[in-house]
């Protein structure tokens, strides 16, 4: 039996840094940095890397001619197969740098696009791959030419790019049509799904934050999730919730989201809105920061952008600075928290801080509850069995007058039972 040893594309990076004031969305060392860690994903080898200080971007061809003529000469002597520029490029600039180098062009866009198809395990996250693929692809096609084909292979061609896309633009236009029609009917689910939890009194946290922040390795260590952990960029893409059960007996549901990164594409995040809504439907948002990383402010500020983006910002949120075993400095203090009611520093990976986060979420989740002493008269026998099926019952005692009992209660529940309440703990 033979085995085909699957070839490793080689690639050079390249992008252009204009001195933006908004450094999230220029190029610059970390950003490149960034986009080498996707392409490793991508299951590709950077053999270099290429940035021209340049103050504006050239609109027929992204850097100027002769840093592109430089490209062209170093492919060869690097057996370069494909070079990823740092910015979505567009239909032209893509056209005319290809003509130039004659090798394949993807820029930071179709690479996250392409690792999220190759991410993607569950049937919904595969549609909404595939529809931000298509409406990324569409007006691209011409200056894509032969990589949309099944042939060409390797990184930029996953998913439903390995169809003759550029063949039939009509039966794109359908297909699109067709998913976000699929996509609509999941969505009619989730939410009656969402009600009926809503309806039960079930708290929402999401967990969001940069990609490779550890949020699905907090997901494990929280509910044993068994969600896959990897110290690798979009290790994970498909939502996961799991259900926690706070100390006064409130029914916490974790949802692990997909994590954010900068220059996100525009159509994964009108293809992945569905998902982002857990986010944006969330009593409690958990936001998962990698303080070992020297750009966690930055990172942060990428977060806030694109909560802000799906209407997600202005909701409860506890700041996790995860990884803190890391530091060096043993008196850390965090700084950009500002949109945060609460921060906790802990180490998911050795089980540092736990307890300090499950009473932050305790503290700062909705429906908190407080410890309230009740006589329940003998022939309320019914609310007394209701009472120990339903909420946390701390103690209990069978007096003359009743059974006392010692709760914790919320609201609700609490202008309920005012009635047979003998001390309020207030």
């Amino acid at each position: 039996m033979e085995e085909n040893e699957k070839k490793v594309e080689r690639v050079l990076l390249a992008g252009v840094h204009t001195g933006r004031l908004d450094i999230l969305e220029d190029t610059t060392d970390e950003s490149i940095k960034e986009l080498e860690e996707l392409a490793k994903t991508a299951g590709a080898e950077v053999v270099a890397q290429v940035v021209q200080n340049k103050p504006t971007l050239e609109t027929a061809t992204y850097m100027g001619e002769g840093k592109l003529e430089e490209i062209r000469m170093a492919i060869p002597e690097l057996e370069v197969d494909c070079v990823i520029f740092d910015d979505e490029l567009s239909p032209v600039q893509i056209r005319n740098i290809t003509d130039m180098l004659g090798v394949k062009v993807i820029d930071r866009a179709m690479l996250i696009l392409d690792i999220f198809a190759m991410r993607a395990r569950s049937g919904e996250g595969k549609l909404q791959v595939e529809l931000a693929q298509l409406k990324y692809r569409l007006p691209r096609l011409r200056g894509m030419g032969a990589q949309m084909s099944r042939t060409g292979g390797g990184i930029g061609t996953r998913g439903p790019g390995e169809t003759k896309l550029e063949s039939d633009r009509r039966h794109i236009h359908r297909r699109i049509t067709a998913l976000e029609e699929e996509l609509k009917e999941l969505e009619k689910h989730r939410n009656l799904l969402r009600a009926r939890r809503q309806k039960d009194g079930v708290i929402t946290a999401a967990l969001v934050g940069y990609t490779n922040a550890g949020k699905s390795s907090l997901l494990n260590l929280l509910t044993d999730a068994g969600v896959l952990a990897e110290n690798k960029l979009f290790a994970t893409l498909d939502p996961t919730s799991r259900g926690f059960v706070l100390a006064d007996n409130r029914q916490l549901l974790l949802v692990d989201t997909v994590g954010f990164i900068r220059k996100l594409p525009h159509h994964l995040v009108e293809a992945f809105k569905s998902t982002l809504e857990e986010a944006v439907v969330a009593d409690l948002l958990i936001h998962v920061v990698d303080v070992s990383n020297p750009e966690y402010e930055n990172q942060m500020r990428v977060v806030a952008s694109v909560l802000k983006d799906i209407g997600a910002s202005g909701k409860p949120q506890i700041a996790v600075f995860n990884k803190c075993d890391l530091l060096n400095d043993t008196d850390f203090v965090p700084t950009a928290v500002e949109a945060h009611d609460r921060c906790v520093c802990i180490s998911a990976k050795k089980e540092l801080g736990i307890d300090r986060l499950v009473d932050a979420i305790s503290e700062t989740a909705p429906g908190k509850r407080k410890k309230i002493k009740v006589l329940i008269p003998y022939d309320k026998g019914a609310l007394v069995s209701e009472l120990h099926q339903n909420q946390k019952v701390l103690s209990e005692e069978y007096v003359a007058d009743g059974t006392l009992m010692e709760l914790l209660v919320d609201q609700t529940v609490f202008c309920r039972l005012r009635e047979f309440v003998t001390d309020s703990g207030e």
